[in-house]
């Protein structure tokens, strides 16, 4: 049995002012080109399949163009969990539709899907919440998959039948995992855990988040979940949120963050992403392959010396966003930036670097007269913190505030 594990998709995202629809409409394309290649026997998505709870509809309309291509018209399941950055209500609303061609879509930690099966030989054999069965076409031994998607604390609480706020959530989430482990996970299967959480080795390294990731280390108060809290009887674990393609522990079973498609913030610069290929069996410690995506812009913090580097650095890397540092005697004034935003459409940050901060004594740095009027203040300041003269639309702004309160 194959299956690929991709996660963190975020359509709709956008970098600054920039929109990256083109972007992720070129790797969902590559996506469903991997799962055809490598003819896959079922998808899972694990979760922050948008970036916000009310999508736009370009987003939704790229979304559900993108499963049912990767359904292969019900001949490959695809499974699909909300992540912290769904609506649970939105994800589940088109269940009953999806089924039809294979797409399970699961929202709540209580939700139990109802028995189905397509024209393609895709047939749900067991359900309970948080847990499915699936027969897939051409495989004669069942795919198992316990699935927890994103809850706050109070929730997935009150979804597992547990108030006793004294018990640790993470002992809540290996309770029911176990119970429906040994229910319905035996080695006749393959047997999977999907879940979108925050999840670590007890007293290892704790994984970083990106930057603009809605932080999920403490979900309401709880604490991270730990590699320990998995059922020995899964043979993989499918994690998303982190956005880097990273192995969190290789015991019980490979625990796996499959990272998103796309660098979504500076903080991932660099990062070549991934989808995560995994070849299983009953009984047996699955394969995995990590499968670059090559698609999107590349995003890159880059520090130049001087303007005449930046402008050669840029004519030389075009398909790219760039949080750029420009190192200066003096401020950085409109024409510079006028013309390095012209020779780049991908500029999203220019952070200036002023050498005579950096070499002045504190002693000997420019000193603000309190005794100035209100404007001249706002501009001694703006130039002793940011080395450069406030723009005049920040000006016009400022005089626009201080002339209404005078009136």
């Amino acid at each position: 049995m194959k299956l690929l594990h991709t996660a963190d998709w975020h359509l709709g995202k956008r970098l600054g002012d920039y929109s990256r629809l083109e972007e992720q409409q070129l790797v969902m394309q590559e996506i469903c080109e991997i799962a055809q290649q490598e003819a896959v026997d079922a998808v899972l998505i694990a979760g922050d399949l948008y970036d916000t709870f009310n999508p736009g509809n370009e987003a939704q309309e790229l979304f559900y163009k993108t499963v049912y291509r990767l359904s292969d018209q019900g001949r490959r399941a695809v499974i699909a969990i909300a992540g912290n950055h769904d609506s649970p209500d939105r994800i589940e609303a088109p269940d009953p539709l999806a089924r039809v061609c294979g797409i399970i879509f699961y929202g709540r930690q209580a939700t139990q899907i109802p028995q189905f099966h397509t024209e393609g030989g895709i047939k749900l054999l067991q359900s309970a919440p948080g847990f499915i069965a699936l027969q897939l076409p051409g495989i004669d031994y069942p795919l198992r998959l316990l699935l927890t998607p994103y809850a706050n604390e109070v929730t997935l609480r009150h979804y597992l039948g547990e108030d006793d706020r004294e018990q640790e959530l993470r002992n809540v989430l290996q309770t029911q995992w176990q119970h429906l482990a040994d229910t319905y996970c035996d080695d006749r299967g393959v047997n999977i855990l999907m879940t979108h959480l925050y999840m670590m080795q007890q007293g290892g390294p704790a994984p970083e988040e990106p930057d603009d990731e809605k932080p999920i280390l403490h979900m309401g108060g709880a604490q991270a979940v730990y590699t320990e809290n998995i059922p020995t009887q899964m043979q993989y674990v499918a994690l998303g949120h982190l956005h880097r393609c990273q192995t969190v522990a290789e015991k019980p079973c490979p625990v796996m963050y499959s990272s998103s498609p796309l660098a979504y913030s500076f903080s991932e610069a660099q990062q070549q992403k991934y989808v995560v290929l995994i070849e299983a069996a009953p009984g047996q410690p699955v394969k995995t392959n990590k499968i670059p995506l090559q698609k999107g812009r590349k995003l890159l913090r880059k520090r130049f010396a001087n303007t005449d580097e930046a402008i050669r650095w840029l004519q030389e890397n075009p398909d790219t966003f760039v949080e750029m540092t420009l190192v200066s005697d003096t401020y950085i004034d409109s024409k510079v930036k006028k013309a390095l935003y012209d020779i780049h459409d991908g500029i999203v940050n220019i952070i200036p670097e002023i050498n005579n901060q950096q070499d002045t004594a504190a002693d000997d740095k420019p000193r603000i007269d309190l005794n100035e009027d209100l404007r001249n203040l706002f501009a001694d300041y703006f130039r002793l913190r940011k080395g450069q003269e406030p723009n005049p639309a920040l000006l016009q702004l400022l005089n626009e505030v201080i002339d209404e309160e005078e009136n």
